[in-house]
């Protein structure tokens, strides 16, 4: 009989432990419901605070694909000299494939120059054209395993060409937007620094106000013996609520904008001829971002509480 108590109370002691987890956090929640304008400014606040770097790692994020797509798009254009013929033209192109650094040439004659601009809608204006002023040109696409310094040469070598006449390449300004794209990373961690302690503060001053609010109930616990993790345990389960509430409405609100600003984009992007659109938080980014704010409500809670636990616990005698 004796052993068979023995083997019980193990598991009644885990069921102990496990209700007062239930018990606290639907505590937590029951005290939020019941100060509801307070919550309200408590998690629209923290909303606000982690939507606005999490809105600009976003916005970050859409155009560093935006820009990978460019930079995959590393063509040189080669525009020749009106006088040269297609013949002539042809036989460049097929020297330059031949090189070690090219990996593809592309041949646009003046005829499928005109064709594009009629499928533009500029028909009219290539009607008034007297005879056909385009020239030919040559895209040519280097090899992908070629480094900076390798597309600068090659860029060189085209420009010193006797047929050349105008080397368009965009290296710069891709090697500028990466500058500017890494700057926009750092100041999105250091906005998400500040504001995520910004966030845990809002979050440790609620707690506070509730723990001074307890007081008397939390003073009684400790003359009964209560341990430091049994009186914390309802605070840390309330500054985690309003994490998860907080990380949730600032979700709500960058969908919010996602959605009001994906078909203005997707038109202008489409009258560029690109089919770039907006993309927002995948699932496994939503529920760390929620999560990652009920961690951040837990922490603010976790430190004030600890904090007013160590100012009052009784000394012994």
């Amino acid at each position: 009989m004796n052993s068979e108590v023995e083997a019980i109370r193990p598991q009644s002691r885990l069921g102990m432990w496990f209700d007062h987890h239930v018990y606290s956090l639907v505590a937590s929640l029951g005290r939020m419901l019941r100060k509801p304008w307070a919550t309200a400014l408590t998690v629209g606040v923290m909303a606000v605070a982690l939507a606005l770097p999490l809105g600009l790692w976003v916005a970050l994020q859409n155009v560093e694909r935006f820009a990978g797509n460019v930079q995959q798009s590393r063509q040189v254009s080669l525009f020749l000299k009106t006088a040269v013929a297609s013949e002539r033209a042809r036989a460049l192109a097929d020297e330059l494939q031949a090189r070690a650094d090219v990996a593809a040439v592309e041949l646009r004659t003046p005829e499928q120059g005109l064709d594009e601009l009629r499928r533009r809608g500029l028909g009219d204006s290539v009607a008034a054209l007297e005879g056909n002023p385009l020239p030919s040109l040559l895209i040519v696409t280097p090899k992908a395993d070629g480094d900076g310094d390798a597309e600068a040469a090659l860029v060189q070598a085209l420009q010193q060409l006797p047929e050349a006449d105008v080397v368009q390449h965009d290296a710069g300004w891709r090697d500028r937007l990466a500058q500017w794209l890494r700057f926009g990373m750092r100041l999105a961690w250091v906005l998400a620094a500040l504001l995520g302690f910004g966030a845990l503060l809002v979050v440790g001053n609620t707690v506070r106000l509730d723990i001074q609010s307890r007081r008397d109930e939390i003073g009684v616990l400790q003359l009964l013996g209560a341990s430091d993790g049994f009186i914390r345990r309802p605070f840390l389960y309330l500054g985690a609520c309003y994490g998860v509430i907080a990380g949730a409405l600032a979700l709500a609100v960058l969908t919010v904008a996602d959605l009001a600003l994906r078909a203005p984009l997707a038109e202008l992007a489409r009258s560029y001829g690109s089919g770039f659109a907006l993309h927002g938080f995948d699932l496994p980014q939503a529920i760390a971002t929620v999560l990652g704010a009920g961690v951040l409500g837990w922490l603010g809670a976790g430190f004030v509480t600890g904090h007013y636990l160590r100012q009052t616990r009784p000394t012994e005698t």
